[in-house]
């Protein structure tokens, strides 16, 4: 039987994983004694979830290029709107092709963005719209585990 989380392990779960408190209560019920193996199992508590949990996962996340007021802070960062909020001409690009992939596989586009720009994203958007729905539902997860990855790094960075 796992151990009850500790409250400051599940907070840490709940900011890397911001807005699913469902997998974050998953998660947190694996057995782990910290937050690195709890991310090492992350991927695979994922992928295990049931459909509908996996796309609550994924939309968790805001849409690339939403509202920079929307997003969080760690959003913001990751998405690059504190080195450059793009031009109209690709916010509206954005727009469209969220839509499109949303209309396309019924959850949001996740991708891990890396410090890629907003233009290199589009473009990839655009790729994945010709990829196989379980495909991308994998791919999107996998994402999402490598920004909470990503996350604890910076923050650990950070404290540090």
């Amino acid at each position: 039987m796992a151990a009850e989380p500790t409250a400051e392990l599940h907070h840490q779960l709940d900011v890397l994983f911001e807005g699913a408190p469902h997998f974050v209560d998953r998660l947190a019920a694996e057995p782990a004694s910290s937050l690195g193996e709890l991310l090492d199992r992350a991927e695979h508590v994922a992928l295990r979830l049931p459909e509908p949990e996996q796309i609550e996962l994924l939309n968790a996340h805001p849409r690339i290029g939403a509202a920079p007021a929307s997003v969080s802070k760690l959003s913001y960062r990751e998405q690059g709107y504190d080195r450059d909020e793009g031009a109209p001409e690709l916010q509206a690009r954005l727009e469209r092709l969220n839509d499109d992939y949303e209309q396309r596989f019924g959850f949001r586009f996740v991708i891990f963005v890396d410090g890629r720009s907003r233009s290199e994203i589009a473009r990839l958007m655009q790729r994945h719209l010709r990829a196989d729905r379980a495909a991308e539902l994998r791919r999107g997860l996998s994402d999402v585990i490598a920004i909470a990855r990503d996350r604890a790094r910076k923050l650990e960075d950070a404290d540090a």
